[in-house]
């Protein structure tokens, strides 16, 4: 089987084609990737044989081009970051819809799977219990609903084409390769440079986090097995606040907590997210790594590859993070 993964230059894909490289060989993946910001050649380095066709999922002839000779498409390709989708909602309804629709029509005319990666955002706020694939969808910001409206599309597609067609939501990812702007790895470079940590409101949403080893194996077994036409929830092992979650990063690089700076919060910001995996582990799946462990591997990652992170912090990303923040970085 060769795969076309449209924006397996990002951070999750970038991690899937990795695993599924290791376990197939590179020849067997395709990369197709707009090589935005997020998205780098760098992520890919040290993979054989895999191809890079840089191009964008809403541009029909780079996608018809890109998916000949292919036998699934598995879609990372996305606009992911709430805040920026906050002030360019514009750019998420382009990739994450028109571009899902593009990938999914020129599937569809190949007769070959096309696997959605969408994220557990769609379902919104969950005070309490956790969101099944049955849950209404109920999106809070402009990228989670550009998501939701790329995850409908799908299912249109099955309903109304017949198409081959299966949805996998995750929880919030982390680990490495991830671009410096999600709470994660943007608190662990902050930390090792010394630098303030902004913690959004009073530092209490909970999210399920999911160690981005565990999600590609899960994407790995929907790709497999999933029913067409089904979605699949991929929850993580640990629920945690933001606030307990920058002071496990804090411990883990030897600063103390004068660095934490509370920031007013984000507009329309969800305070709980949860899923339900058990369709998914009646798969056979289950996420083996906790939180801890996979904090610890996250902040040794970043230690030790500066070559990786540092063009980043010395580049664009400055400029964007002053702006959003209102102060520099050191």
């Amino acid at each position: 089987m060769t795969l076309l993964v449209a924006g397996g230059a990002g951070f999750i894909g970038s991690n899937f084609v990795r695993r599924h490289a290791a376990l197939h060989g590179g020849e067997s993946v395709r990369v197709l990737d707009k090589l935005t910001y997020a998205g780098r050649r760098e992520n890919l380095e040290g993979i054989e044989g895999v191809e890079l066709v840089e191009g964008d999922i809403g541009d029909r002839d780079a996608v018809a081009a890109a998916i000949e000779g292919c036998d699934a498409v598995v879609n990372f390709a996305a606009e992911t970051h709430v805040d920026r989708s906050i002030e360019s909602p514009g750019e998420f309804i382009n990739t994450d819809v028109f571009g899902t629709f593009v990938l999914l029509q020129a599937a569809r005319e190949a007769g070959i799977r096309h696997l959605q990666v969408s994220t557990d955002e769609v379902y919104g706020d969950f005070e309490r219990g956790s969101a099944s694939e049955e849950s209404p969808l109920n999106p809070s910001s402009p990228y989670a609903a550009s998501k939701a409206g790329g995850d409908l599309l799908v299912s249109a597609y099955a309903r109304t084409y017949g198409s081959e067609v299966v949805i996998f939501r995750a929880s919030n990812n982390y680990g490495p390769y991830q671009y410096p702007e999600k709470l994660i790895p943007l608190c662990v470079l902050n930390a090792l440079a010394g630098d303030p940590l902004p913690v959004y409101g009073d530092g209490g949403q909970v999210r399920n986090w999911l160690f981005v080893e565990d999600c590609c194996a899960a994407v790995e077994v929907v790709l497999e097995k999933g029913e067409s036409g089904e979605a699949y929830n991929a929850g993580g092992p640990d629920e945690l606040p933001n606030l307990e979650v920058v002071r496990k990063i804090l411990a883990l690089t030897g600063r103390d907590e004068s660095l934490i700076e509370y920031v007013t919060d984000r507009p329309g910001h969800d305070r709980r997210y949860s899923l339900s995996s058990g369709r998914l582990e009646g798969l056979g799946w289950k996420p083996e790594v906790a939180f801890d462990e996979g904090i610890e591997r996250t902040v040794t990652w970043y230690r030790d590859n500066e070559a990786w992170w540092e063009p980043i912090r010395s580049g664009d990303y400055r400029d964007y993070y002053e702006r959003h923040y209102g102060k520099p970085l050191k």
